[in-house]
Order: structure tokens, then C-alpha cells, then sequence
């Protein structure tokens, strides 16, 4: 099995799922001294999406590809054709933007994009399953745990908005039993959480899990604008505000995927938060 998005939050543990099953397991990477992070049981490939000649060694002799598109969409139908002309099948990281609810209906530049590298890989006659998670719990380590590491309040837009945070670790799982078993070809998957909450209700989550309260005050959508400016493309920080503002008073979306696929109920978000209090601690940055 070929993992693409290999040191990635979920490409990682697609093959620490894989190498517990005795997969065989190979890594793309873009630059070889990110192997020193991976297990020494996994071969190892540079290439690069956006030069798709890159791709052919690691694709000689796989099997499958677990696909994280991480690159501009203009070689996208070229490392399509490769992909068809080396593997059988192929699972998809994509995006849940077919579902039928706000949070997921707002114009989306990631989800254009999806749609697109998902009507390729339909076209090029792939053996193909789609897995779409929604909002994802990890997220809020790049949103929160600065601020929560500094004790600061957490400001943030659309406190009442809702989402069902899936667990990278059960994206993980899901995408590994469907590269291995053959049952999962023609799969199309949205994968959440077990349970709708509010963003002001997952920082509170969050302060359970640190044993301590975290205050949660409102920002305005302007005030979030100019903090991100610089830092978050400005059609990212419109589509996160419009989605939030679309999601206020709507239960989040969520589905039975993640136990219909591995038999076990997906993982909370207080399990997540549980797991990883360390990493909202005072001394854990850069650790």
C-alpha cells in the first residue's frame, strides 16, 4: 500500500494502522530526511504531486494508494493517469461537500477541488472508495492551544455554532480497512463524530479534560478577519465564517460511518481531548 501525505496528521497513522495489520507498508514523501520519521519498517519514496513523473517508483509494484491531496490542482489529472496506470484502486481523503446540510454547503475553493480530483479518478476507471470526514477534532490544536497554553480566554466567532469532530485516529482506521478489504470499492463515506457541539462547548470539553475552566468569549467575524490576515488565506477565513455562521442553530451532521466500517463507535470528543490534554499544557509547544 502506498501512503501519499505520509508525515501528515492522518497519512501518518494510516500507516501505523497499516503496519499493525502486517501490511506492507510505502511512503511518499517531498523531501527524503522526513523518513527519519517513520517506522523503519516502511519503504520510503520521494516524489511530488506537482511533478507527476516523480510518482512512477513508488507506484511500480503497489497495490493501492491512500490519496491526501496536498498541492495545487493543475497536475491533478496527470497524477490520475498514473495512478491508473499503476494501481487498481485507490482511496480518497476527500471532503464532505455533497452533503446535504449549510455547515458543508458554503462555497468551498478545497471542495471545487475534491470534486474535481474525484471526477478524475472516476474517469480513469479506478477501483475507488471516498471517505469524507467533517470537521476534525485535531483542528483545534491550530485554533485553541496557543491560547489555552498562554491561560488566556479563548476568542473565537461563532461560539453556538455546531460540529461533530471526528478523531483523526478513526479517519485513520477507516481509511486503512478500506484500502485493505475489497468489500469497501465503490464506498462513498462521510465520517464524523458521534455527537453535535457547539465551539464554546468543545473549548469546554477541552477545560474538562485540563481539570480547569476555560472562558469563552465571542468575536465578531470582522475581528477574526483582521487576526487572520497574513496567516489564513482570506477565501479559507471566508469560507470557516460562513460555514460557522451557516452552522448556528443547526445540529450538526452526523453519521454511523465510522461503526458501520469498524464495528466499534467512533471515539468522542472527550476521548480526543482526554488524549491529547498535553498538548494544551503550558510546556508542550515544540514537544
Amino acid at each position: 500500500m502506498l501512503v501519499t501525505g505520509a508525515t501528515g496528521r492522518v497519512g501518518r497513522l494510516v500507516i501505523d494502522q497499516l503496519l499493525d495489520a502486517g501490511v506492507p507498508v510505502r511512503a511518499l514523501v517531498r523531501r527524503s530526511e522526513a523518513a527519519a520519521t517513520l517506522p523503519a519498517k516502511v519503504e520510503v519514496f520521494t516524489g511530488d504531486l506537482t511533478v507527476p513523473e516523480t510518482l512512477d517508483p513508488a507506484l511500480n509494484g503497489a497495490g493501492a494508494v491512500f490519496l491526501v491531496w496536498t498541492a495545487p490542482p493543475q497536475t491533478a489529472a496527470a497524477v490520475v493517469e498514473r495512478l491508473a496506470a499503476h494501481v487498481r484502486r485507490v482511496v480518497f481523503l476527500s471532503s464532505p461537500h455533497q452533503t446535504p446540510h449549510p455547515f458543508f454547503q458554503q462555497p468551498n475553493p478545497v471542495a471545487v477541488l475534491h470534486a474535481d480530483i474525484e471526477r478524475l479518478i472516476a474517469a480513469a476507471g479506478l477501483e475507488s472508495t471516498i471517505i469524507r470526514p467533517g470537521m476534525v477534532a485535531s483542528n483545534s490544536l491550530a485554533w485553541w492551544a496557543s491560547a489555552i497554553r498562554a491561560g488566556e480566554d479563548i476568542r473565537w466567532p461563532y461560539g453556538a455554532a455546531e460540529a461533530a469532530p471526528i478523531d483523526d485516529r478513526d479517519i485513520a482506521a477507516v481509511a486503512a480497512r478500506t484500502l485493505c478489504q475489497d468489500e469497501y470499492v465503490g464506498g462513498d463515506y462521510v465520517l464524523t463524530g458521534p455527537e453535535s457541539l457547539t465551539q464554546a462547548a468543545q473549548v469546554g470539553v477541552i477545560g474538562d479534560a485540563l481539570g480547569h475552566q476555560i472562558a469563552f468569549e465571542e468575536m465578531t467575524p470582522d475581528e477574526f478577519r483582521s487576526l487572520s490576515e497574513g496567516t489564513v488565506p482570506s477565501s479559507v477565513v471566508d469560507m470557516l465564517l460562513t460555514a460557522w455562521s451557516a452552522a448556528v442553530g443547526q445540529p450538526a451532521y452526523v453519521t454511523t460511518a465510522v461503526a458501520d466500517i469498524l464495528g466499534t463507535p467512533p471515539r468522542t470528543f472527550r476521548q480526543w481531548a482526554a488524549d491529547h490534554a498535553t498538548a494544551f499544557m503550558e510546556d508542550s509547544e515544540g514537544s
